[in-house]
């Protein structure tokens, strides 16, 4: 890579301070038009920054991080000015006017993977920790940067380095009479790498659910308490509540968090038929957030039971979504808090207005995804880890059957080479170009 990048590393609009954040062969050349001369290694100098024509553009600290040792592997400069908008865009315009170009979202990300800085999953961490919504989130993507989940990976890729060595060199050397296939050596090693694996794959799922949470969708009949159920679940009065039907036309979105774990909470229209237009827009679109949910939280009064339009609306809701009932308004009925299976599946009784039963409710929603609120190990987790670790997973399973029922070791060593690529492309060490350019895609500017 031969040209310099350049963008605002720090958030849109004002702030006390604002970066600038350049990479490349050209950062020396820029730090002396822009401040008069370039800073000594990882050593601040205070400068004015000047325009073209001599005129000072701001008044910062400049700071110079040659190559290699830097975040990007290359030449890195930061400007770090005043945080105004204005003056951020006329120090980058400046920037890019002595040779540097605007940089693509995730480049300098980009640039420190390819310049083996850091792997892909450390790469996607620090998306990840700059997207977090919660400590715990937080503090596994900081696991993940630092390399804990990368650490695992590569000790399984290194045992199933070792066993592909193991068993190919047996093929391809068979004067030495080495049996594998019956020795023992190969099936226990294996054995082993499965249950590794296993075990990553949980810790992995805790860190996915972690990053991306848990959509439940509040669904129901006019006045059942949905949107009292969503404010205290919210713990604020984020949806109005009052006793006129219909009274929640639209979507409402609620992020909050069980344990750590983020939950995003949709509360909708009451399902009815309806002559309004608007009532009419707003069934539609609770419909559209049905059909994406995770999980969907059907709330009815329970002390009107279940009416023949309640079970004629469960009968419209997605087969392929789980649904818990919540039977509402317990303290009214005079029924106590608990959680109980029916023809209906999981039903929760408690009351939204006294918040009475709401912890079995929480309970419950963790339970549904596996989730625990241990933190201990956990590191941060995307969907296409997950995916890697069952196309590992899936190989393993193949090269035991391979091994214990057709005995055939060619396959066997094929299934472990699968595998170790499914593994490698955690890492980045087996990754198509295209994965590489949605992965950073989805970076902010500057990062």
């Amino acid at each position: 890579m031969t040209d310099t990048i350049a963008a605002v590393a720090t958030p849109p609009g004002r702030g006390g301070i604002g970066v600038v954040r350049v990479s490349g062969p050209g950062c020396v050349a820029i730090a002396n038009a822009v401040c008069g001369a370039t800073p000594l290694p990882r050593q601040v100098l205070l400068r004015r920054f000047r325009a073209r024509d001599g005129s000072v553009l701001d008044h910062g600290l400049a700071l110079y991080f040659p190559a290699p040792h830097s975040f990007t592997g290359e030449d890195v400069l930061e400007l770090q000015g005043h945080g105004g908008p204005v003056v951020m865009d006329l120090l980058l315009a400046r920037v890019c006017e002595l040779g540097a170009r605007p940089a693509r979202p995730g480049e300098f990300s980009e640039r420190a993977f390819l310049n083996d800085k850091l792997d892909l999953a450390q790469a996607e961490a620090i998306a990840d920790l700059i997207a977090s919504d919660t400590a715990a989130a937080a503090r596994a993507a900081l696991r993940s940067l630092q390399g804990e989940f990368s650490a695992q990976v590569k000790n399984l890729v290194e045992g199933l380095i070792e066993l592909r060595l193991y068993v190919e060199a047996a093929i391809d050397f068979p004067e030495e009479e080495i049996d594998f296939l019956a020795d023992g050596v190969v099936a226990a090693r294996l054995s082993t790498l499965r249950e590794a694996l296993s075990a990553l794959q949980t810790v992995a799922n805790q860190g996915r659910l972690l990053r991306d949470g848990m959509t439940v969708v509040i669904a129901g009949r006019p006045n059942a308490g949905k949107s009292s159920l969503l404010n205290r679940l919210a713990g604020r009065e984020a949806a109005i509540v009052t006793a006129i039907p219909g009274t929640t036309r639209d979507v409402l979105r609620e992020q909050i968090s069980i344990d750590g774990m983020p939950l995003h909470v949709i509360d909708t229209a009451g399902l009815r038929d309806s002559d309004d237009l608007v009532e009419q827009e707003g069934i539609r679109r609770a419909w559209a957030e049905i059909a994406a949910a995770n999980r969907i939280l059907m709330v009815v009064d329970d002390g009107l039971g279940l009416s023949p339009e309640e079970e004629a609306l469960r009968e419209r809701l997605p087969l392929e979504t789980p649904v818990t009932v919540i039977r509402n308004k317990i303290d009214l009925s005079g029924r106590s808090p608990i959680v109980q299976e029916s023809e209906w599946g999981t039903e929760i009784l408690l009351s939204a207005k006294t918040e009475v039963g709401l912890e079995l409710l929480r309970e419950h929603l963790k339970a549904c995804m596996g989730y625990h609120s241990s933190e201990e190990g956990v590191f941060m987790a995307r969907r296409r880890h997950l995916d890697a670790l069952e196309q590992a997973t899936s190989a393993l399973e193949r090269a035991a059957y391979q091994l214990e029922v057709v005995h055939a070791g060619e396959l066997v060593a094929e299934e472990l080479r699968e595998a170790q690529n499914a593994l490698g492309e955690i890492t980045g060490e087996f990754t198509s170009e295209d994965l590489l350019t949605r992965i950073f895609a989805s970076f902010c500017i500057g990062k």
